[in-house]
């Protein structure tokens, strides 16, 4: 009898079934897609392919976010919106006169020109991470003010002609982001680079301790994040005008996909499958909040609505938010002595 009833429980241990972390924000994908489907009436296949069209920039900025926020509590870098619109400016002004691959590179070089500002702050001056990419963002923002006086043209013909294209029907910026999507994920799953930033996530002293290089992965992350909007603005620059405001959005869009896609806020798990399946929800949701009638300001508190949402769920689950609730039973939880202190009164 012991025996038949303990062999269920041991397949059990040895097969789990868990629900995966991008699960969620494929499941709004879908039900997303199906309600554009109900209130419109363009084929099936239109949402996505319209989806397809602006969702890569968001990944490719958001891949950045994901390693920056894996790093741990603290962990956000508020400075890729500004960097996404110099790097759209310095992608047509030097494209313009050395061509399309010059520009790109060029604005890649300038996203991480900007995030050596943020690992000095972080790193040398000790400020925190937060208000180190803040202060980035505001010296980013002058620049732009700066390069938007001087250029007035557009982005190369051939760059343009390039995020428009399609292969197989799908994008060609896709396949791009697609691309760069593999190449992370492997980064994160083969490479000592990769396992460290999510060792340090889970616990910054315990990888110290172990010998790792905190203070380097640290830098090479925020320049990584630094480079990936460079990129973002260097190949946004040819589906939109630059302007000034041209990457303000991408700064909590990029959070927002990169948590409800499933990496934990606390630091320690990416899920870089996440990454795509949040900026497609949040693509396709904007899609469907335009064709409704929702003003972007209503958009913006449904996704920062979405997005507390997501955090206090997942710790929940995860366990995460434990130690945040334990410290405010504390709080307001009376000790001992101060028991002791009121019946002595």
């Amino acid at each position: 009898m012991t025996t038949a009833t303990s062999a269920p429980s041991v397949a059990t241990r040895r097969f789990p079934i868990t629900w995966p972390a991008w699960g969620w924000a494929t499941i709004g994908v879908v039900a997303v897609w199906l309600c554009i489907m109900s209130v419109s009436s363009g084929s099936a296949w239109s949402p996505l392919s319209q989806a397809l069209s602006l969702a890569p920039y968001l990944v490719l900025v958001s891949l950045g976010q994901m390693l920056v926020i894996t790093l741990g509590p603290g962990n956000i870098d508020v400075s890729v919106g500004t960097v996404i619109s110099m790097a759209a400016y310095v992608s047509v002004s030097v494209g313009s006169s050395a061509g399309a691959l010059a520009g790109v590179i060029a604005a890649i070089l300038a996203g991480a020109a900007a995030a050596v500002l943020s690992v000095l702050a972080i790193l040398v001056l000790r400020v925190p991470p937060i208000i180190a990419t803040l202060a980035t963002s505001l010296v980013v923002t002058s620049l732009v003010l700066i390069l938007a006086d001087a250029n007035r043209g557009g982005a190369d013909a051939s760059l343009r002609a390039f995020v428009t294209s399609r292969v197989l029907g799908i994008p060609s910026i896709a396949w791009l982001a697609l691309v760069v999507t593999l190449i992370v994920a492997f980064v994160l799953k083969r490479t000592t680079f990769g396992r460290s930033v999510a060792a340090i996530g889970q616990s910054a002293k315990a990888a110290a301790k172990a010998g790792l290089r905190v203070r380097t992965v640290t830098a090479v992350t925020y320049l990584l994040s630094g480079t990936f909007a460079g990129l973002t603005g260097g190949v946004l620059s040819a589906y939109i005008s630059p302007s000034t405001v041209l990457g303000t959005s991408y700064m909590l869009d990029s959070i927002a996909v990169v948590v409800i896609g499933g990496t934990l806020i606390a630091g320690g798990r990416p899920v870089v499958t996440g990454v795509w399946a949040g900026a497609l929800f949040f693509v396709m949701l904007s899609s469907l909040l335009n064709l409704v009638g929702w003003s972007v300001g209503e958009q913006n508190i449904l996704k920062g609505l979405l997005v507390v949402l997501v955090v206090v769920v997942s710790s929940g689950a995860t366990g995460t938010g434990k130690t945040t609730l334990r410290r405010l039973r504390e709080m307001y939880t009376p000790t001992k002595k101060e028991k002791v202190g009121d019946l002595d009164g």
